[in-house]
């Protein structure tokens, strides 16, 4: 009995017989079609199907299809299954109310079933549910079974009709193959500009930015005109094929079709032009701009910060202040990564407060940003308080943290609170990995580098190029050359990068193993890779190490003349070095002078320690070691060498006066520190350091090796000169 009088009304005109009607009837019911689409309720529904069930309604096929919607469409999909597996001998309207129905709850395997079933019937679904039958494949992923479906639709005639084309053009993108969505684009007539939109979309989304092309190029063959949802969806293939010529083009097409006013347009490409590193053509474009919203000068501010340009990028963001333009979350980002550049602490703490006042740090990458920005300022206290303050910390904030230990010398706060980040249960990606490894090498804690390196094949990150090139220059500067020579031949060939190549070259010519350097140089110009600057500088200091002075002019010239490089302030230091070790003091004097731009403390320090090895102690011994201590003042090391210099020189008042101006400036050396690692376990050793728990034995065994020292030079007095036998 029905609890609501409207749903007794429905019922009140059903007479109790239909005398007329056979059991079975094939006639259409309209009205009772109506009826069904006023059931709003399962409960409505069920009453009408029993009330054509008891009046024998229930065999006919497009009754039956409709209660199998209707229950889909009211959520019930085990009762649109039951209603098709009660009537006898289903057609094909039955069939396609059941394949719609699966295909809307993901049902995919089921719906291709019920398909297969009914092309083995000979029975084909209609232009309405073919799209369903795609729409299932490309669920799937199952581009195969979608090129037959394709055959038959084909064959049926029902590519002609936009549904039909329009679910075969997305089942090829969903499923990404392109190559027969080319075939259907051509065979289609459309003018509408939301489909060709939506087509351009989907081929970048699907990551062939190629194809947004090639679809649009269609797009103009059928007369259709772009409109700015278009030109935004080129713009961002153009980005990902980085291509700045496309992107051109593009902004005259936005010139031409009068699209230079919209907001939109504009905004995407100055975004386009700021990705692709075109700064001028942004600037250029931004000033241009009749209108700038908070959005566009974000772009732009960030486009300055992340292409190293972080005064400009302040400049601008006062700029936007005086234009009335209020800075959100995403002006604040940037804005720290910049003042981290410029190390301008009164800035950064401006910035802070500005983040605060107008509650901008409620999302962890803003404290990110700072803990870096304090970090660079030279400000470690400041960066673990907001550290300590972050509620939600993120692998970021650790892994910024810890990098900011490092670059304060401070190796082992940056492992014990690497250690903490995964007790905390964060889950440690390559960029923390890459942080933490120079804190081992600067302890020469090998066995952490190991436990790393194991933690990382372990966690499945080795497959990062970067990740790999850092554990590399690890085991080489831990003195572990041989790992690092099987880290890099585990990688593949095509795989190698110029960083990779480098690496390995840069850890040989540190290990003095020069003739490796080049042979690893040569075999990485034969794999296709270009060397660039560093991996000549790699080859200089192989050649110092191994006192090549040939090799080295010939690095030089090759880097020249062969790859177009300007050697720059490290590869006249390292070739300087080179000559200055080889006694060619003349000829290191002379590189300086035709050097195209000014010697920095990088090429000075070498010819100074050049004329102290070799007692030059004239001219230009004192020339250089002048330019030196007028370029790092607060040096000790180089009044100290200078001091050295004149006591070789035999000009002791010099030396007097270099004590006496350390003395009074209170400038001290920094004392040379080695590490040695035993079962793990870190020891730290300085200059004439008695902290060891056990340097009494240490010192103990020094001296007998002294006094072992001595009795051999007595015994062999050849010994004390410096001579060897064969």
């Amino acid at each position: 009995m029905l609890k609501t009088s409207r749903s007794l009304n429905l019922l009140q005109p059903f007479p109790l017989k239909f005398k007329n009607f056979p059991t079975i009837q094939t006639q259409p019911f309209s009205s009772f079609s109506s009826l069904l689409d006023l059931c709003t309720k399962p409960q409505l529904l069920q009453q009408v199907h029993a009330r054509f069930i008891l009046h024998g309604l229930h065999q006919n096929p497009l009754l039956s299809s409709k209660l199998i919607d209707c229950y889909a469409n009211l959520g019930h999909l085990n009762l649109s299954q039951q209603i098709f597996a009660s009537v006898n001998n289903p057609d094909s309207v039955v069939r396609n109310a059941l394949l719609r129905s699966l295909s809307k709850f993901g049902e995919s395997k089921k719906a291709l079933l019920v398909y297969q079933e009914m092309v083995m019937k000979c029975m084909y679904p209609d232009e309405c549910t073919y799209p369903f039958v795609l729409n299932s494949c490309s669920h799937l992923s199952d581009v195969e079974y979608g090129k037959k479906v394709h055959g038959h639709v084909v064959k049926m005639g029902f590519d002609a009709y936009d549904l039909v084309g329009s679910a075969l053009s997305g089942m090829y993108r969903r499923c990404g193959y392109f190559g027969n969505l080319q075939e259907v684009v051509e065979g289609e007539a459309v003018n509408d500009l939301a489909y060709w939109n939506s087509l351009i979309f989907e081929a970048y989304q699907n990551g062939n930015a190629e194809e947004s092309f090639r679809v649009f190029k269609r797009m103009r063959m059928e007369r259709t005109e772009p409109d700015s949802v278009t030109v935004s969806n080129l713009l961002r293939s153009t980005v990902v094929l980085k291509s700045l010529k496309a992107g051109k083009v593009i902004h005259c097409l936005v010139v031409v079709g009068y699209l230079f006013e919209n907001l939109s347009v504009n905004t995407a490409l100055l975004s386009m032009y700021s990705k692709l590193g075109s700064l001028e053509h942004a600037r250029l474009l931004f000033e241009k701009m009749p209108e700038r919203d908070c959005v566009v000068w974000n772009i732009m501010i960030s486009a300055y910060s992340q292409n190293g340009y972080p005064k400009e990028s302040m400049e601008l963001l006062i700029q936007m202040r005086r234009c009335g333009v209020r800075a959100d979350l995403f002006t604040s980002i940037p804005a720290i990564s910049s003042i981290a550049e410029l190390k301008c602490l009164e800035w950064g703490k401006q910035m802070h407060a500005h983040v605060i006042r107008n509650g901008l740090d409620y999302q962890v990458s803003v404290h990110n940003s700072l803990i870096d920005m304090y970090c660079k300022s030279n400000q470690l206290k400041a960066a673990q308080k907001v550290f300590d303050s972050v509620k939600d910390k993120t692998v970021v904030s650790w892994s910024s943290m810890i990098k900011g230990y490092i670059s304060h010398e401070r190796s082992h706060d940056s492992l014990s609170l690497f250690n903490n980040m995964k007790l905390e249960g964060f889950k440690v990606d390559s960029v923390t990995i890459i942080n933490v490894l120079p804190a081992c090498v600067n302890i020469g804690a090998l066995e952490q580098v190991k436990y790393l390196h194991g933690f990382s094949v372990k966690s499945g990150l080795t497959s990062t190029s970067s990740l790999n090139s850092a554990l590399l220059i690890s085991y080489a500067k831990c003195g572990c050359i041989d790992m690092a020579r099987k880290l890099f031949d585990e990688e593949e060939l095509g795989c190698k990068d110029v960083i990779t190549w480098n690496s390995m070259i840069s850890a040989y010519s540190k290990h003095g193993e020069w003739p490796q350097c080049f042979d690893l140089y040569n075999k990485m110009k034969q794999s296709g890779v270009k060397p660039d600057g560093v991996t000549f500088l790699g080859l200089l200091t192989a050649c110092v190490n191994s006192g090549l002075v040939r090799k080295g002019w010939e690095c030089l010239k090759e880097m020249r003349e062969s790859y177009g490089y300007q050697p720059n302030q490290e590869h006249y230091g390292c070739m300087v070095d080179l000559l200055g070790r080889a006694g060619h003091i003349s000829e290191a004097e002379e590189l300086i002078r035709t050097m195209p731009f000014k010697p920095d403390a990088q090429v000075w320090g070498p010819l100074l320690s050049a004329c102290k090895m070799h007692s030059e102690t004239g001219v230009v011994a004192v020339f250089a070691a002048e330019k030196l201590v007028s370029m790092e003042p607060k040096n000790a090391g180089n009044y100290i060498l200078l001091s050295n210099i004149y006591a070789a020189a035999g000009k002791w008042d010099g030396v007097a006066k270099m004590r006496s101006f350390l003395r009074d400036s209170g400038l001290k050396k920094t004392p040379g520190c080695s590490w040695l690692e035993i079962s793990g376990q870190v020891h730290e050793f300085r200059v004439a350091d008695r902290s060891h728990p056990k340097s009494v034995d240490i010192y103990t065994i020094l001296g007998n090796l002294e006094l072992e020292i001595m009795e051999a030079r007595h015994q062999r007095p050849e010994l004390a000169f410096g001579q060897t036998t064969q």
